[in-house]
């Protein structure tokens, strides 16, 4: 005979789970209730959608201790993108997995960047320096099919989610290569280099905030100041660009003059700086002269 607890399980619906899974998350999660569905869809293997359509459909005992397991570790502070190992950007669904950092939106600004560079100027070659998931790369490969893309990072562990994603998209004109930041090229230029490095200083107060102790430090900091590779990026950069080239990198709210300022030392002309959604100067780029 079933215990009294796996009579219970085997008698709650989605509905039930859904109400107290979202209590439980409303400490750690912006929606509750929209993270405790992607939770049971991903227990389940169903898509959202199937849980929003059957909210009186019974769940068997194993689906529910699944769906309490993944509930604990978002509960403690693990991000969302971690617990089911995915994470959608620029419309794309990827792989995500604590050796890369979770795509965010504010970066959908860099690639917007670079995607209006490709299309006023010659451009046919591109670097992608750092590309963790290969989120940057992978999403510019999508809207310019003809581009031949290098996406380096300095952990294989990252690289092999970056190449998987790559595989699962069937995008064949991104090739991957480990390097820290140069250092594994060969000289040939390229027309633009792109870039979302670790910007975030040694100590600095957001470090503490609830997740990002799960994703790859090494990724989020950046020396004393947050430029440290920014300065390595920027400064090296020519050795690596065609003239007449571009560089574009994402950067902390607050440090767009500092990294104009980089641009313009290491002789690149009028350096720009675009915002993102949430009205911040996130983005600088500027054109190594021909």
């Amino acid at each position: 005979m079933p215990s009294t607890k796996q009579t219970y399980l085997q008698n709650l619906v989605i509905e039930t789970l859904l109400n107290k899974a979202s209590a439980e998350l409303a400490d750690v999660a912006e929606n509750p209730r929209l993270e405790a569905r992607t939770l049971l869809a991903f227990a389940l293997n169903k898509p959202v959608t199937w849980i929003i359509a059957w909210p009186d459909a019974s769940i068997d005992a194993t689906a529910q201790e699944q769906f309490s397991t993944l509930l604990t570790r978002r509960r403690q502070g693990e991000p969302l993108a971690y617990v089911t190992g995915q994470k959608e950007f620029w419309s794309l669904p990827l792989n995500v997995s604590t050796a890369t950092l979770i795509p965010r939106a504010d970066t959908e600004c860099l690639v917007e960047t670079a995607l209006q560079l490709i299309q006023s100027h010659p451009i046919t070659e591109v670097l992608d320096l750092g590309t963790g998931s290969g989120a940057i790369a992978l999403a510019l490969a999508t809207e310019v099919p003809d581009l031949h893309i290098t996406a380096t990072d300095m952990s294989e562990a990252a690289l092999a989610v970056a190449r998987k994603n790559a595989s699962r998209l069937n995008i064949s004109t991104v090739s991957f290569l480990q390097s820290d930041w140069y250092s594994a090229l060969d000289g040939a230029g390229v027309d633009l280099i792109i870039s979302n490095p670790p910007y975030i200083a040694k100590g600095d107060a957001h470090l503490d905030e609830i997740g990002l102790q799960y994703e790859p430090q090494q990724a989020l900091i950046s020396g004393t100041d947050g430029l440290d590779d920014l300065r390595a990026i920027i400064g090296n950069a020519p050795a690596s660009l065609r003239p007449g080239g571009f560089v574009a990198v994402e950067h902390g709210f607050d440090q767009a003059d500092a990294v104009c300022e980089l641009f313009q030392r290491s002789a690149f002309a009028h350096p720009q700086t675009v915002r993102d959604y949430s009205g911040n100067a996130r983005v600088s780029f500027a054109q190594y002269p021909a």
